[in-house]
């Protein structure tokens, strides 16, 4: 089969399946369908499709495609689902989604599906920006006033942060090389240590209005070494929210060894000293991830 014919013979398949899949959502919303997705609605399904989304990201970290095949298929039922509700009034339906998205992936590369060219990611990305700038004029919208508009306030704070800065490195606000990076990190970190000494030196002798005002300095010189953390990874072409999420595993892992190390001889975490506890550390550092 040549790839051309296998392309047509796969997405023929996928169609089927999918029609399938929003035919068995249609029954379950149905009258005699389950109770429970009858009772859903769009705001009711918002923490599924946030969860789904995470279990599709640890899914893709652990390598198994079995898992990957079905948590993605959860997270397509989620598509499914809001789509099946915005059909019962009326406003769109699973087919409006499959084309919206279609047509927009064609729109957005004239460097494939057109004559527009493009030699490198960057100048697809740069492309695609002003076509979404084209794109919000066509539709009445109101010119953006900063390149940063359009950044989801929803998102978490450190996926917010490689949006903003990804934003703004787009138009060259942003470092020539690694060092510029690291010492943007060390400026911060360094700001951050003298509003904690002096913080902790007025917490001893005042309080009141002025000590509150320092804790606040400290929380905002926390909040821009953890921006320029995120920005390190994106320099990096890293997202910084997969990276924390590897971080918060592998320190996990370590720290389940050492509690385990300590159990084995009969001791709690609670009753070693500082080096004890840096001896067990080093030595789960040194384990091989299984």
């Amino acid at each position: 089969m040549s790839g051309r014919k296998a392309v047509r013979s796969g997405a023929a398949r996928a169609g089927r399946e999918f029609a399938k899949l929003v035919e068995v959502q249609q029954r379950l919303r149905a009258p005699r369908g389950c109770p429970w997705d009858r009772e859903q609605s769009h705001q009711s399904l918002k923490p599924f499709l946030l969860e789904e989304t995470y279990e599709v990201l640890e899914a893709l970290d652990s390598g198994d495609d079995r898992k990957l095949v079905s948590e993605l298929g959860d997270l397509l039922l989620q598509v499914v689902f809001h789509a099946q509700l915005a059909a019962e009034t009326k406003r769109f339906d699973a087919a409006d989604v499959a084309r919206a998205i279609r047509e927009k992936l064609v729109r957005r590369h004239p460097h494939v599906f057109a004559t527009g060219r493009a030699r490198t990611s960057a100048e697809v990305l740069k492309r695609w920006e002003e076509l979404k700038a084209e794109e919000r004029r066509a539709e009445g919208e109101p010119e953006r006033q900063s390149v940063l508009d359009g950044v989801n306030r929803n998102l978490p704070a450190l996926a917010e942060a490689f949006q903003i800065s990804r934003r703004a490195a787009s138009v060259g606000f942003d470092w020539k090389n690694l060092d510029g990076v690291a010492k943007k990190i060390e400026e911060e970190l360094g700001e951050l240590r003298r509003a904690a000494r002096r913080a902790g030196k007025r917490g001893k002798t005042r309080a009141g209005a002025r000590q509150a005002r320092e804790q606040r300095n400290v929380e905002e010189e926390a909040g821009d070494l953890l921006f320029a953390a995120a920005n390190v990874a994106r320099f990096l072409g890293l997202d910084p929210e997969i990276a924390l999420k590897k971080a918060n595993r592998k320190f996990e892992r370590r720290f389940r060894h050492i509690e385990q190390q300590a159990g084995r001889n009969g001791r709690r975490l609670e009753e070693l000293q500082m080096e004890e506890l840096d001896k067990l550390w080093n030595r789960a550092k040194r384990l091989r991830r299984k």
